[in-house]
């Protein structure tokens, strides 16, 4: 038979989450794979730390030894068909580097990059070296930086309270590294009924807006699973504010339909 009619197997689009380890579940590369099948995609693990931690706290961060984090990457880059990435927890700034690294050399995966500096218990997960690291090493490589509120205020150097404040804060940031800035407004003071995302991609401002959900039983997690939501929508090829407000629908669905998995700690669905 002419080898014409032959057809192989289809390769399918995956995705690449670079981020630490949750022991509860919630929130870090566990809330990255879950999203990721949600959106029938595999996922590709790179671990760059462990943490001992629930909803109430961190109690212990392990951290991974760079050139293991740098061991992971090359074990899947270039060998699994990964669309789109998106980072979460790096940890040190050697991390940021061997990262930073290993995907300039992959300038066709769309990077979704968080900037995770502060656990929302409040734990540190980022010191200024980390920091400074990002600013110049990843993010200039990002398709999409997503901080919140207090990472933006941290990043641009600016006071954030206002919807205005937001949107100087992101052209700020498009201004200083160069890729489009989704600035979450879930850390907002003002008294608003919605939650409100603010995207700059260069050239205009799109708000994302959804309503409040009162008392929600769990938000853990909320900025890793969004931040892989997108990642997924970009491997599906929609573009930058369509894959935006797919995510924020996902999430706001998870947090809708967030249970108990504990006396006093739930999980998004």
């Amino acid at each position: 038979m002419s080898s014409k009619f032959i057809v192989g197997p289809k390769v399918h689009s995956c995705c690449l989450t670079i981020a630490g380890s949750d022991s509860g579940g919630n929130a870090g590369f566990q809330a990255d794979l879950r999203a990721f099948h949600a959106y029938k995609l595999h996922g590709c693990t790179v671990v760059t730390a462990l943490t001992a931690q629930n909803p109430n706290g961190v109690y212990g961060i392990n951290e991974i030894a760079a050139d293991f984090v740098a061991a992971q990457l090359d074990a899947v880059l270039g060998t699994y068909s990964i669309a789109a990435l998106k980072t979460g927890m790096l940890g040190s700034a050697s991390i940021v580097e061997a990262v930073a690294g290993r995907l300039k050399a992959y300038p066709t995966i769309a990077k979704v990059i968080d900037p995770v500096m502060v656990a929302t218990s409040g734990a540190t997960l980022a010191g200024g070296a980390t920091r400074k690291a990002m600013e110049r090493l990843l993010f200039p490589l990002a398709t999409l930086i997503t901080p919140n509120i207090p990472e933006a205020e941290e990043l641009s150097g600016r006071s954030i309270k206002s919807l205005q404040d937001i949107r100087d804060a992101a052209i700020s940031l498009y201004d200083k590294f160069g890729a489009a800035v989704l600035i979450k407004g879930g850390h907002a003071t003002r008294n608003i009924s919605a939650a409100e995302d603010v995207l700059f991609d260069g050239r205009d401002y799109s708000p994302f807006s959804l309503s409040r959900i009162e008392n929600p039983i769990s938000t853990h997690g909320t900025g890793c699973t969004l931040s892989a939501a997108i990642a997924a929508e970009l491997a599906l090829n929609h573009n930058l504010k369509d894959a935006i407000k797919g995510a924020k629908e996902y999430v706001y669905q998870a947090i809708l339909n967030s249970y108990l998995v504990g006396s006093d700690c739930g999980v998004l669905r």
